[in-house]
């Protein structure tokens, strides 16, 4: 039997407002100037430009859109208010980051130069090839990736061409003009794999020395031994001294195993990194600013607002209804301006509390003086929600006086040493690995190995976790390390 039960719920939403706000909190600085100016694409009420003493008053600027929600004990993360008002001591505003919109920005990428692609075309115009074999080289040539290899299987591009070109081929044919391709230059483009690719470059030497002959054999038939440098095998089998297995594997380790990649790092664009903010030191002060491209002149147009007050002054429905329109646009335009100004303040707070909770490591670049810190640390301090912490600091770079690092590079779990002090994993990976690097490259070091001297620090470390934390810094196993 049906029954209508009438019950109450306490439920947390967040207003569109709140959404967006958030949504421009984890954007980056080159991404925040790509949404401001989309917003002033969308919204003619913004504009880009400092207000002026002569700017007209804004009748209604003190008037609040109704959408908060109904309860008012719901949490508002973003509501900075409470103490915007009390920041008058804070570090983070005794440096400016100030730049002239007129000064030249050059960290914008640009490129020169032809393309990966282009220059391969120039080259297979002149080739001696009909009308029919140059579009299917061409195609060839687009399915190459950027590191200048063919990762399809030939069969799927009989039938893409036949598709898309509208041309009947064969897998034989394509081997054919494929073969024609890996020609061109630079050697090894063309190659379906990393074997072939090396091969390609060993039969294109103009001088086939011994050494060069014995590196083609052990690519063509012992590349496995090779990968797994278990030299021991592949000296046994060409029966050959150690100095000549040195100048061997020296003779591979020379060529380009990506050798799209080396022909296009001159023409590919390259975006540098912009630090959202940057700390810096002044007689053993921290100093804390934020990127001033974060803080554009924007404001609400005067033109609109004359609008509003001349269609509000009229009583018909038409103008009511552009005296409405009118109004949203200029709501929207002010409280964008204020997300942005809300947004910058968050991004204040929170690495300044990152930037006091690492005092120590920021004032000497020591990674070994770096602090556990999670998440849940910095927002404590600042009084916001993990969550929102997150959005900062996973998008953002700061610029030290050593280095820019992504913020989120700045957090790690914690250890306990014999002594019971407690120490951040990355310090941990920092001893890992200067011992990796100060290794006899002949001997290096097991995962086993590497546990015991950490246990001698004071590092009571198992041997699984040594393995984790090496893969996390991307250093291969000790049989992958080792050299002749």
């Amino acid at each position: 039997m049906l029954r209508q039960v009438q019950s109450q719920k306490l439920l947390q939403k967040l207003s569109p407002q709140q959404i967006q706000l958030m949504k421009l909190l984890q954007l980056p600085t080159i991404a925040l100037e790509q949404r401001i100016k989309e917003e002033m694409e969308m919204n003619p009420a913004l504009e880009e430009g400092a207000e002026t003493d002569d700017e007209p008053v804004d009748e209604f600027q003190n008037e609040e859109i109704d959408d908060s929600p109904a309860d008012e004990n719901q949490r508002d993360d973003f509501a900075l208010t409470d103490y915007m008002d009390d920041d008058e001591g804070a570090s983070y505003k005794l440096k400016a980051n100030n730049v002239s919109p007129d000064e030249e920005r050059k960290e914008i990428p640009f490129s020169v130069g032809l393309s990966f692609q282009d220059m391969l075309d120039t080259q297979l115009g002149m080739k001696a090839l009909d009308d029919r074999e140059h579009s299917i080289a061409d195609y060839l040539i687009g399915n190459l990736d950027d590191d200048g290899y063919l990762r399809r299987d030939l069969a799927s591009i009989v039938d893409d061409i036949a598709f898309s070109q509208n041309i009947d081929t064969t897998e034989k044919e394509l081997e054919s003009l494929l073969k024609i391709i890996q020609d061109f230059d630079p050697a090894g483009v063309g190659a379906r794999d990393l074997q072939e690719c090396l091969l390609i470059q060993l039969r294109k030497k103009e001088v086939q020395t011994q050494i060069v002959e014995l590196a083609t054999e052990v690519v063509e038939k012992q590349m496995d031994e090779f990968s797994k440098k278990h030299y021991d095998k592949i000296q046994k089998k060409l029966e050959i001294d150690d100095e000549t297995l040195r100048e061997v594997i020296q003779e591979i380790l020379k060529l380009n195993p990506r050798p799209g990649n080396s022909m296009a790092d001159g023409q590919k664009s390259y975006q540098q990194v912009i630090p959202d903010f940057t700390i810096t030191i002044d007689e053993g002060e921290l100093l804390l600013g934020l990127n001033s491209r974060n803080a554009p002149d924007l404001k609400v147009s005067r033109e609109y607002n004359k609008m509003f007050e001349e269609y509000s002054k009229t009583k018909d429905k038409s103008s009511k209804e552009a005296s409405m329109f009118i109004k949203q646009k200029l709501d929207g335009a002010r409280w964008f301006i204020d997300a942005i100004q809300q947004r910058n303040q968050t991004l204040l707070f929170t690495m300044n509390a990152i930037m006091e909770y690492q005092q120590d490591y920021f004032l000497t670049g020591d990674e070994t003086l770096l602090k556990p810190m999670i998440l849940k640390d910095i927002a404590e301090k600042v009084g916001l929600d993990i969550s929102t912490i997150s959005r900062v600091a996973n998008s953002k770079y700061v610029q030290t006086p050593f280095g820019t690092f992504l913020l989120k590079t700045f957090f790690s779990e914690s250890l306990s040493t014999d002594s019971g002090e407690e120490v951040s994993t990355r310090e941990v990976k920092k001893i890992l690995s200067d011992c990796i690097g100060a290794e006899n490259k002949k001997k290096p070091l097991t995962d086993d190995k590497l546990a015991k001297i950490l246990k001698e620090k004071g590092y009571n470390i198992a041997r699984r976790t040594i393995a984790k934390y090496r893969e996390q810094l991307e250093i291969p196993v000790a049989r992958l390390r080792k050299e002749l």
